[in-house]
């Protein structure tokens, strides 16, 4: 963040609110990158609680919380299937690299958490995987949602079951939608 009508560089965490059809988001920045998004269901995740409560983070728009809100506004209207954000994430280097292999999940397909593992280079880490899903902090940037059982069933989803289906039936309907050819009437 910039506090640009003094002209000094001031580093700090700032949040925004978005609404989506999925309900209210919170997305944060620390001036480097995006830090967090998560669905805002009855409390808030308790690492930005306790970031909000000390003062350390602010509720402000910035420069890049705008363009985030703005980029997820499109990916809700089908109007995007990549962001181009920058991102900050704090995790352990094992973390990084699965949240890094999620990013590559191409728009409405998925992934088993075993062949998350194979891509990883860690074919017997499937729980390991599953944690690190678990603790992603900048979800449906960091498409945690197209992450499957095995079986193809549906399964673990920190914002619960039911956004990960909607997430994942808007990608499908958005990608058939988008590869379907277009007649001129």
């Amino acid at each position: 963040m910039c506090d640009y009508e003094k002209g000094l560089m001031i580093s700090m965490k700032a949040y925004k609110y978005i609404q989506t059809p999925l309900g209210k988001y919170l997305l944060a920045e620390n001036g480097k990158g995006i830090t967090f998004l998560e669905h805002v269901a009855l409390e808030l995740d308790p690492r930005i609680e306790k970031e909000i409560a000390a003062g350390e983070m602010v509720e402000m728009d910035t420069p890049l919380l705008l363009e985030g809100e703005r980029q997820l506004q499109e990916y809700f209207n089908g109007e995007r299937q990549e962001f181009d954000l920058s991102l900050d994430a704090t995790g352990t280097p094992f973390q990084l690299k699965v949240w890094e292999a999620l990013r590559q999940i191409p728009y409405g397909e998925t992934r088993s958490y075993k062949e998350i593992a194979i891509a990883v280079e860690n074919p017997k880490g499937v729980r390991a995987i599953g944690m690190a899903n678990n603790r992603n902090p900048i979800s449906i940037i960091t498409p945690c949602h197209r992450v499957i059982g095995t079986n193809g069933k549906l399964v673990g989803y920190a914002g619960g079951l039911h956004l990960k289906e909607y997430l994942l039936n808007h990608e499908t309907k958005v990608a058939i939608e988008n590869s379907s050819p277009q007649m001129d009437i």
